[in-house]
């Protein structure tokens, strides 16, 4: 499948949107401590009863509301295209002290949102909107990309460990308890 990766502009938020960012949810990732501990925390997997998770549909959160939250006018934004139909998309966040997971950090980017058609999963559509979004940010001179994910999407972690990023920090407070998610931030040297 050939599949177009195109640099847009933040007025594009709205079209961007109409590709759902919803997933199966079937494992998730269990913090195990080795050594009680001071070995450190392997994620261990384990099957989970099925449901969808849709980060869209969490107020303030879907790209819609995402100008209304923060200064996007320094974010990158891409999307994936078959021919004439959306596909994929993604963004990449700068300059804005609203995105906590830089910690204060000017040197560094955070893809902030890659999302792909159900039907085009698994096709690199995302593996080219992530090297899309590092380029960008490395031809802007970022050191580091971060990603964010949650222990529940599984396949997520996955394909970002694929892409060459680490596991750089494990948060089990960063959500609300009644979630029972757990914070997992991935960084890719650039």
């Amino acid at each position: 499948m050939q599949v177009q990766i195109v640099e847009e502009k933040m007025d594009a938020l709205l079209r961007y949107a109409f590709v759902p960012i919803a997933f199966r949810v079937e494992s998730r990732y269990r913090l195990e401590p080795i050594d009680g501990g001071p070995g450190g925390i392997r994620l261990v997997e384990e099957s989970v009863a099925p449901y969808d998770k849709d980060y869209d549909s969490i107020p303030g959160e879907a790209p819609s509301d995402w100008a209304t939250r923060w200064n996007v006018s320094t974010w990158g934004f891409f999307g994936a295209w078959s021919g004439r139909l959306r596909v994929g998309g993604a963004a990449v966040a700068t300059g804005t002290a609203a995105v906590e997971t830089c910690h204060g950090r000017e040197d560094v980017a955070v893809l902030r949102d890659l999302r792909v058609q159900r039907e085009y999963r698994r096709q690199g559509v995302g593996k080219s909107l992530f090297g899309a979004a590092a380029d960008w940010a490395r031809d802007r001179q970022y050191r580091a990309l971060i990603v964010e994910t949650q222990n529940v999407n599984v396949p997520a972690c996955r394909f970002y460990a694929r892409q060459g990023c680490e596991l750089a920090a494990i948060d089990s407070t960063a959500y609300p308890p009644e979630m029972e998610e757990v914070r997992l931030l991935w960084i890719l040297g650039l």
